[in-house]
């Protein structure tokens, strides 16, 4: 995996975006460059192009070795906020900052490194005083770093495992993503519950919401 980046890193990034069921998860992960070795030995990448299976396996390993920290956003929270801020961008930036500043608790390092997904006045303007002296570095395809594959893998994993844990507790199979599976499920979810219900379990900003509610009115 090359980078053009060397030294301490932090890499951050998020899963759950694009998925209406289950949270919003950021990730942040501090790499130095000792550590680099077994990260590709462990063959970390893009959680994109890893099965759920494996990067529930690779999860515990990378928390083993590298500092971390991890900030769930579940539905309820995320419906709250982003009412609120009414920007999924400043979303984003916040929990980007808020995983980066739990790193910086406890580390001094100087760069981090995220995927570029909007203004980076955003995130710069979350930080609290230990971000600001952080030199942040948004950029296309930063997964091809090894710390924000790290990254990607935790926000991965732990996204799957509360999407798990949420389709448990309303069950119904909660697919991921938002297709047409996806509009199914949530309409199994309102008749087995109720409308409120959703709100538990899925982003209610994606057009989901207004296209299984409207197919409900005219059942």
């Amino acid at each position: 995996m090359s980078s053009p980046f060397a030294g301490e890193r932090i890499g951050i990034d998020e899963s759950g975006k694009g998925d209406y069921f289950g949270p919003l998860v950021v990730a942040a992960v501090l790499v130095k460059p000792e550590w680099e070795a077994d990260l590709r030995l462990m063959e970390v990448r893009d959680s994109k192009r890893i099965s759920d299976g494996r990067i529930l396996e690779i999860a515990p390993d990378i928390r083993r070795l590298c500092p971390h920290s991890v900030v769930a956003i579940g539905p309820q929270r995320y419906n709250e906020l982003y009412a609120r801020i009414r920007n999924l961008n400043r979303l984003l930036a916040w929990g980007h900052a808020r995983a980066l500043e739990n790193i910086l608790a406890h580390s001094a390092c100087g760069l981090a490194i995220s995927d570029q997904f909007g203004d980076e006045r955003f995130v710069l303007n979350a930080l609290l005083e230990k971000g600001k002296t952080v030199r942040l570095v948004q950029q296309p395809k930063a997964e091809q770093d090894l710390a924000v594959a790290a990254a990607s893998i935790l926000a991965r994993a732990e996204f799957l495992v509360r999407l798990k844990r949420l389709s448990e507790e309303a069950g119904v199979p909660l697919p991921k993503g938002a297709s047409t599976a996806v509009e199914l499920a949530a309409k199994l979810v309102v008749r087995k519950h109720d409308r409120e219900y959703l709100g538990k379990v899925a982003k209610l900003h994606f057009k989901t919401t207004q296209a299984v509610l409207a197919g409900l009115a005219d059942a």
